[in-house]
């Protein structure tokens, strides 16, 4: 069981834990893993290399690489993002068996520093949940995998371990030559495999070959060749009881003497005394991961003091109060209101038409309303008494001053000013009690640059646009319409997040 296997969920291809770490036994997956120190230190094991990792130290483990954990006399506070090669790998050519180091004894380095900011952000995202987050979080981790292939994928073999060589940054067509030499050696290592063979591929000559690979790994083609062996060995080492010969068969060595030779090599002891220590250390049925999961609040505070900027562009969202609507059908689809809703009054103005669009949908209806508020209606075509199948949600982000001024402004260019201005954040939770079996859910979203398109060609002169550009202004102040299903047993919950003026119309009906 020394391989791991990684439950992915909410839909997301990256799995995320930080945690106070007691001891993590060896294992390996078929998947990258990041790790980064919030807090404390940690030792981390990774295959014949032992690291004293510390706050702000960031390890890349590659897909396939034994490692391990253990906690120092320090507390700790790690987070460990793994992420799903399978899903990155059909946008990245040669994801698999790439190999990314960095150096983590240049804390001065600003691609570090980078790599700290996209890890927090992701976090904080993850964090909140805020509508959409998963995609945020998908487009984050693009984001990690680009800087990673652009900074961290140069190594050189330096006092024992692989170090970022720095020298060789940015050099794309050496990366990318790399990736494939490696790659294809990762994939060929149990069988004889030259640097002609390679050299051929490659088209190149074996002199040059042999060069691009000293320059850049700081290992000959032999030493790297033995090394994805020798690296290789560990599973069969720890996870089966096959004989030393097996294995320096299975693994490519044409000898054992070779094999214990360039084993002892890089892992400062013969095989068997390696399996001796370690067969006992091993993640297992009987022997699992000790850890405890940090709290929200304690990672957002290591966040806070570990990267700067990042916890301060959430924090306002972490104060907002969210709006929470309570609909309980057995109550509220009795009581229908039959007064006009507080919002009437700004919709119906003729210069806050454009804003009133979702607002005169909902009217056009004709449904029951059965909850409102100053920038909220909850309604339903439905008669009472009988089944309740359908509902309809509108909501609005503006607060009370914004309130004010729609109901005084006389201008469409006053409206403008305010949708363009306002910038505050809200969250609305509708929560229906009583709401069973399975729905359509449809959502008309209006976002405040939408808004903004609509009202500027309102208030400008007509003018001789190409179709290109008309195209374009089309697109922008068009709302955004998605789709999707929910099956409730006797709640339901819908959830709508805004960052600037906007309108949100929710459809729920039962199918």
């Amino acid at each position: 069981m020394l391989k791991e296997k990684i439950i992915y969920r909410d839909e997301l291809p990256i799995n995320v834990i930080t945690a106070n770490i007691d001891e993590y036994p060896i294992h390996f997956h078929d998947d990258m893993e990041v790790v980064y120190v919030l807090d404390g230190s940690v030792i981390l094991r990774n295959g014949y290399y032992t690291y004293s990792l510390k706050q702000g130290d960031i390890f890349i483990i590659n897909d396939r690489e034994m490692h391990s954990f253990e906690k120092t006399d320090d507390e700790n506070m790690v987070m460990m993002i793994q992420l799903d090669l399978s899903y990155f790998s059909r946008y990245y050519d040669n994801l698999k068996n790439n190999f990314f180091v960095t150096d983590m004894e240049d804390d001065s380095d600003e691609s570090l520093e980078v790599l700290r900011n996209i890890l927090a952000r992701i976090m904080m995202e993850i964090l909140q949940k805020g509508y959409g987050y998963q995609h945020k979080v998908i487009e984050s981790t693009h984001n990690l995998i680009a800087c990673l292939m652009s900074d961290f994928q140069y190594f050189v073999m330096d006092d024992g371990k692989f170090k970022n060589e720095s020298r060789n940054k940015g050099n794309k067509i050496l990366a990318g030559r790399l990736n494939r030499i490696t790659d294809y050696m990762y994939d060929n290592y149990a069988r004889k495999l030259t640097l002609s063979e390679i050299a051929e591929k490659e088209h190149l000559s074996i002199y040059y070959l042999s060069h691009i690979i000293k320059e850049a790994t700081g290992l000959s083609f032999q030493d790297l060749l033995s090394y994805i062996r020798v690296e290789e060995s560990e599973r069969l080492l720890l996870g089966t009881n096959k004989k030393i010969g097996a294995i320096a068969e299975e693994t490519g060595f044409s000898a054992v003497r070779y094999y214990i030779k360039h084993f002892e090599n890089w892992f400062g002891m013969h095989p068997l005394e390696y399996r001796k220590k370690y067969i006992g250390k091993i993640i297992s049925r009987e022997i699992e991961a000790k850890y405890n999961r940090c709290s929200p609040s304690q990672i957002e505070e290591a966040i806070r003091r570990q990267v700067k900027g990042v916890y301060a562009d959430y924090a306002d969202k972490l104060r907002i109060k969210p709006v929470i609507i309570d609909v309980d059908i057995y109550d509220d689809y009795a009581a229908v209101e039959n007064k006009p809703p507080a919002i009437a009054e700004i919709m119906n103005r003729e210069v806050n038409r454009i804003l009133a669009e979702p607002y005169r949908k909902l009217k056009d209806m004709g449904e029951n309303i059965i909850s409102s508020g100053d920038n909220y209606i909850v309604s339903t075509r439905c008669k009472y008494p009988g089944p309740l199948n359908s509902m309809s949600i509108l909501v609005y982000n503006f607060d009370e001053n914004v309130s004010k001024s729609l109901r005084k402004i006389a201008r469409e260019e006053d409206l403008l000013r305010i949708v363009t201005n306002y910038d505050e954040e809200i969250e609305f939770l509708v929560r229906c009690t009583g709401f069973s079996g399975d729905f359509r859910i449809l959502r008309y979203r209006l976002e405040r640059e939408n808004l903004m398109t609509k009202i500027t060609e309102a208030i400008k002169p007509e003018k001789r646009m190409d179709t290109r550009e008309a195209f374009i202004n089309d697109l922008s102040s068009q709302g955004n319409v998605s789709m999707g299903s929910y099956t409730s047993s006797d709640a339901l919950s819908i959830r709508s997040t805004f960052k600037g003026m906007g309108a949100e119309l929710v459809l729920l009906d039962k199918k």
